[in-house]
């Protein structure tokens, strides 16, 4: 029991080290924004290398503001956070019920 609690510990201590340095290696301090999608590099690098370069399709949807596709992107990223969270509980669920069934 106490090993599983300095496993928990060193693991929430090494995501809290990673967020601490990557917000630290990445803080630029100008005005420009410091995170830039992989999207807009490479919108970006085509628009420079390719000034005559014309897309196969449009989207389907535009979101109508960046904040609405911001939104979006969150939402999208929470349901797969609670489909991944239930997965790993069903998982967890089917293993607990073997170990009981094998020891009686």
């Amino acid at each position: 029991m106490r090993n599983s609690r300095i496993v928990t510990a060193a693991l929430v201590a090494a995501i809290i080290a990673i967020f601490v340095v990557c917000l630290t290696l990445g803080w630029s301090g100008s005005s420009e924004e410091a995170f830039v999608g992989t999207d807009s590099a490479a919108v970006g690098t085509i628009e420079n290398d390719h000034p005559d370069y014309q897309p196969w399709y449009d989207g389907l949807f535009t979101p109508p503001s960046a904040e609405v596709e911001s939104g979006l992107f969150a939402l999208q990223a929470a349901i797969g956070a609670g489909v991944l969270g239930y997965t790993l509980g069903v998982l967890r669920r089917r293993q607990s019920t073997r170990k009981v069934d094998s020891v009686q």
